[in-house]
């Protein structure tokens, strides 16, 4: 099945296919979710079979709106389909525009909507092995010295959250 996700083509938002999407650069839309609990952010480890970053660590969740699909709708639904998770509260923090290689001749320029929520202590992720290969909760506190100084264990775009918008996805939070 083809996924065809909002992307700009010629300065109008339009439906390409995904990959289409990556290996011309284009400029698309994107979500990222951040969950919390405790003062620590729920990592996932990206499936081994993942078309870019293989292996790499990443924010909680992170893909692309299906043409139509609003950012939230598509946060939650990714949600459930990585991480096995019901559909949770998740508050918008800021919208990122970066442009990053992924490898592979591949190139990530998106507009992304970045969401944040609260895992409840009673639930707990059952991540799809297709998916994502592992989790960990890594302290807020820790987070972007953990992401630098091993940068190529983690995905570009985790790098540059932590960096460069780590005060507006996280400015509030308790730890």
């Amino acid at each position: 099945m083809t996924t065809m996700i909002p992307a700009w083509v010629e300065g109008t938002l339009t439906p390409v296919e995904k990959l289409d999407a990556h290996k011309r650069g284009l400029r698309h839309q994107a979500i990222s979710v951040f969950l919390i609990q405790d003062g620590k952010t729920l990592l996932q480890r990206r499936a081994l079979g993942k078309y870019h970053t293989p292996g790499l660590w990443a924010n909680t969740c992170c893909t692309h709106p299906h043409w139509g699909e609003s950012a939230l709708d598509c946060a939650r639904r990714r949600l459930g389909e990585e991480l096995g998770l019901p559909p949770l509260t998740l508050d918008f923090r800021d919208q990122v525009e970066y442009r990053a290689d992924v490898g592979g001749g591949l190139i990530e320029h998106e507009v992304v909507d970045i969401f944040v929520g609260t895992l409840p202590q009673d639930v707990r992720p059952a991540p799809n092995p297709a998916e994502v290969m592992d989790t960990i909760w890594e302290p807020l506190e820790t987070l972007a010295e953990t992401v630098m100084a091993k940068p190529t264990s983690f995905t570009p775009w985790l790098q540059i959250y932590v960096r460069d918008h780590a005060a507006s996805i996280f400015g509030d939070v308790v730890a």
